[in-house]
């Protein structure tokens, strides 16, 4: 492992009022996993963008270096030729078409003009045994959980003999046994001569899996560390990654005053409408104001299901049983709207697909929520409306050059960043959270719990919705902990322990 199989130096990458790449130079020796690691919009997908192709040769400047020649990629048609294929953390897959043709789509086995279906579902299967992954070829990919959907991913990538991996965030989506099951794939991969390079944000798995961790900030590399000279810790790579030490990722509040009962949810059972299964059972829930209150479970343990049944999602959920009670009033929330006018708001785990309009910029975004508040008759107050996303933009800590700036061209924390201030417009007395951290880095994640700090100081109640349960942990005055669409228990921070959590959610 003394060569190199890839040497990217002097990489300037510059967009319309921004420079996203300073003169990086990215080093990776052959047959080893290489972690990338860095804030949002550190310039760490960017960077793979300009390797994979995505950014053509001549769209920036610097040289690549790949198996020991420079290359000129001007399509990813080129990269992969050269067999280097990117994975990315929405994956490049049909739902409708079966495992083997999503396998193989782009680049069919071909019988002179015809494909060879046989010889198609036969190479399937054996890439499906490469990657651990025990299904039949032809099972349709919508069937398949998000952890099965990654390794298919994975299989179409081998499939093309791949010599250079590049995972972009590939555990974010995915609940603790399929994080652990992919990073022993790559494991394996790896003693099978494939080089891996992994971005990601969970920084307790990169200092299990990474043979070298090279951490980008503001577009600059920062530093590059080899695990097998040196131990690297979690702190450490924080520490580069935002310039400054982190001692406690879960900032604690400087005054608790916990108020009266604001939100109570009572016996809410829920059906799904398509299935009419029930989802929900007897569920009940008291948050009260200035209070976070964390919500724990596996997946599928209907967490989500709880956060938008009661945000009135109401053509996807019928509500056979419950009531819910808003500072002591009960009320009928049959839609979205309903439950804004009750103060109840609802942050979406998906900000890109349900979250943010991604083609509109930050202004549009956040004051979509309220436009009422912005409007006489059917005027909107265009300058007013200007100040609002300003005022919204500085206290949440948005960076970006204006708010004129599109909400697709943002990083990952400053999408999530626009996602709270469109809700936070609309003023509600709840606040519910659903993964408020996925996919953002440990920087933008301390800057969005002490907002949430902020904000519970101020008097708004928070439910908390998160997989990662050190999160919950780390956050919450109180939790619920949930198995199978019920409440399985209800702990005090005093009481809530990993232990306890998971006994809870596992129902042992």
């Amino acid at each position: 492992m003394n060569d190199y199989i890839l040497e990217m130096q002097d990489i300037t990458k510059v967009f319309p009022g921004v420079k996203a790449l300073s003169k990086v130079n990215f080093k990776v020796k052959r047959g080893e996993i290489h972690c990338l690691v860095g804030e949002n919009g550190a310039g760490k997908s960017t960077l793979m963008k300009v390797l994979s192709g995505v950014y053509p040769y001549g769209t920036y400047s610097g040289n690549i270096v790949y198996n020991g020649r420079e290359q000129q990629f001007k399509s990813i048609a080129d990269s992969e030729a050269a067999g280097i294929a990117i994975i990315y953390q929405e994956l490049a897959l049909i739902p409708e078409l079966s495992v083997y043709e999503n396998i193989y789509f782009g680049h069919e086995i071909m019988e002179g003009k015809v494909i060879n279906w046989n010889q198609t579902i036969v190479q399937a299967g054996e890439m499906l045994k490469k990657v651990r992954l025990n299904i039949n070829p032809s099972t349709k990919l919508r069937d398949l959980g998000v952890g099965s959907r990654q390794l298919v991913e994975i299989a179409k990538a081998l499939s093309k003999d791949v010599k250079l991996l590049i995972l972009d965030e590939p555990t974010a989506a995915l609940n603790e046994d399929d994080s652990t099951n992919l990073l022993n794939l790559l494991r394996q991969l790896k003693e099978q001569g494939v080089t891996c390079i992994m971005i990601s944000h969970k920084l307790k798995e990169i200092v299990t899996i990474a043979d070298t961790v090279t951490v980008l900030r503001d577009g600059a590399t920062i530093c590059s560390m080899d695990a097998g000279k040196q131990t690297v810790t979690e702190q450490e790579i924080i520490k580069y990654m935002v310039g400054r030490e982190i001692e406690n990722i879960y900032p604690k509040r400087e005054k608790i005053d916990i108020g009266d009962v604001c939100l109570e949810i009572k016996n809410w059972t829920v059906h799904d409408t398509k299935s009419d299964r029930e989802i929900l059972h007897n569920v009940n829930i008291k948050v009260k104001k200035g209070e976070i209150v964390g919500i724990a479970g596996l997946m599928g343990a209907g967490r989500t299901e709880l956060a938008l049944s009661v945000f009135g999602n109401t053509p996807k959920y019928k509500i056979t049983d419950g009531e819910i009670l808003v500072e002591g009033e009960a009320k009928k929330l049959t839609h979205p709207k309903a439950a804004l006018e009750a103060g109840i708001a609802y942050v979406t785990e998906d900000r890109k697909g349900n979250g943010l309009i991604l083609i509109q910029d930050i202004k549009y975004n956040m004051t979509i929520s309220n436009l009422e508040k912005l409007t006489e008759g059917i005027v909107i107050h265009e300058n007013e409306e200007i100040n609002v996303a300003n005022n919204l933009k500085k206290s949440i800590g948005i960076k970006a050059p204006s708010i004129k700036q599109l909400v697709g061209n943002l990083s990952g924390g400053n999408q999530q960043k626009v996602s709270l201030a469109k809700w936070l417009f609309a003023e509600p007395k709840v606040l519910i959270l659903d993964e408020p951290t996925r996919g953002i880095d440990v920087g933008a994640k301390f800057e969005i719990y002490s907002l949430m700090n902020r904000l519970v100081e101020q008097g708004m109640s928070i439910i908390m919705i998160s997989s990662e349960l050190l999160e919950v942990l780390g956050m919450s005055d109180r939790l619920y902990v949930m198995s199978e669409g019920t409440i399985t228990g209800e702990l005090t921070a005093q009481e809530a322990t990993e232990q306890n959590v998971m006994a809870l959610a596992t129902r042992a």
